[in-house]
C-alpha cells in the first residue's frame, strides 16, 4: 500500500442535529418555514464548502479525513469525492447505528443529520411519504441532491452498512427493496471483524473508489457515551478500532469521515 499524505478537515458543524453546537458560521443557521428539512439552506451551504475542499485536497494528493459533528455532513463528503471523481463508481462503508436514508418526505424528526444518505442516492422515497414539505424546501433539497451536477451519486448495490441496527419502517423498506448489503452487530461478533471487512471488500470490489463514514454510535450505548443517538447492541470499541484500521489499508479507499 502507497503511503498517502493525510490532511485533516474539521467542520465544525451540528446544524444537521436536534440541537445546535459550534457551526460554520450565521448563516449556516438560516432555516426555511418547513419542520420537515431543518437548517436546510445551511446544510446546503455546507455541503458546498465541504465539496468544493475535498477537491482542493484531492487535487493535491492529499488523503482527507473529515472530522465532524453530526452525520449530515456525510453528504457534502459524498458530493466533494463525487466532484473531483465524476466518472467514478463509489462505494460507501456506512458504520452506523442508523441508516439515514430519510427525505423531507418520511422525516419523522425534520432533522437533517437522518438524511445524508439519501441526498446521495437521490433518494425522495415517495412510495412511503408522510409529510408535504413547503416549495422552498423541495427546491433546496433538489438543490442538495444535485449538488456538483450529478444525481445520483452513489448506487445502493454500492452501499454495505454495518451495525445499522434503528430503522424507521421507511428506511427498511427502501433496505429491503434495494437489497443493500447490512452486516448486524451480531454478525461481526459471531464471524470476527476480519471476515466482515473481507466481505464488505468483496462486495465492493467493483468500486473505483471506497468512502468509509464512522459514527461514534455505531458502538454500544454503553461505550459511546458521547453521542446524542446512543443504541443499544452496538459493537465495541475494540471491534470498532480493529475494524476501521482493516478497511482504510484498501488501496480504494479515499476518504474517511468520523463523527464524534
Amino acid at each position: 500500500m502507497a503511503i498517502r499524505k493525510v490532511k485533516f478537515i474539521e467542520v465544525k458543524s451540528e446544524i444537521g442535529a436536534g440541537t445546535r453546537g459550534a457551526s460554520l458560521g450565521v448563516d449556516a443557521f438560516e432555516s426555511p418555514g418547513s419542520p420537515y428539512a431543518k437548517r436546510v439552506k445551511g446544510i446546503l451551504t455546507m455541503y458546498e464548502r465541504i465539496s468544493g475542499e475535498l477537491v482542493k485536497m484531492f487535487k493535491s494528493g492529499s488523503f482527507p479525513i473529515v472530522l465532524a459533528g453530526d452525520h449530515s455532513t456525510a453528504g457534502g463528503t459524498i458530493a466533494g469525492i463525487k466532484a473531483a471523481y465524476p466518472k467514478s463508481r463509489l462505494g460507501v462503508i456506512w458504520i452506523d447505528a442508523h441508516a439515514d436514508l430519510h427525505s423531507p418526505y418520511t422525516t419523522p424528526s425534520g432533522n437533517m443529520h437522518g438524511m445524508p444518505l439519501a441526498t446521495a442516492l437521490g433518494e425522495d422515497n415517495l412510495s412511503h411519504k408522510m409529510n408535504k414539505p413547503d416549495k422552498e424546501t423541495v427546491e433546496l433539497w433538489t438543490k442538495i441532491k444535485k449538488l456538483g451536477g450529478i444525481s445520483p451519486k452513489i448506487n445502493y448495490k454500492d452501499l454495505v452498512f454495518i451495525a445499522v441496527r434503528d430503522m424507521e419502517p421507511e428506511e427498511t423498506a427502501l433496505i429491503k427493496k434495494n437489497k443493500v448489503k447490512l452486516f448486524t452487530s451480531a454478525e461481526v461478533k459471531r464471524h470476527g471483524v476480519e471476515r466482515i471487512a473481507r466481505d464488505t471488500l468483496a462486495h465492493l470490489s467493483q468500486c473505483t473508489h471506497i468512502y468509509i463514514s464512522f459514527d461514534v454510535d455505531s458502538m454500544d450505548s454503553s461505550i459511546s457515551k458521547g453521542t446524542g443517538t446512543p443504541v443499544r447492541n452496538g459493537i465495541t470499541e475494540k471491534e470498532a478500532g480493529s475494524l476501521l484500521v482493516r478497511l482504510i489499508q484498501n488501496e480504494k479507499v479515499c476518504c474517511f469521515l468520523k463523527v464524534i
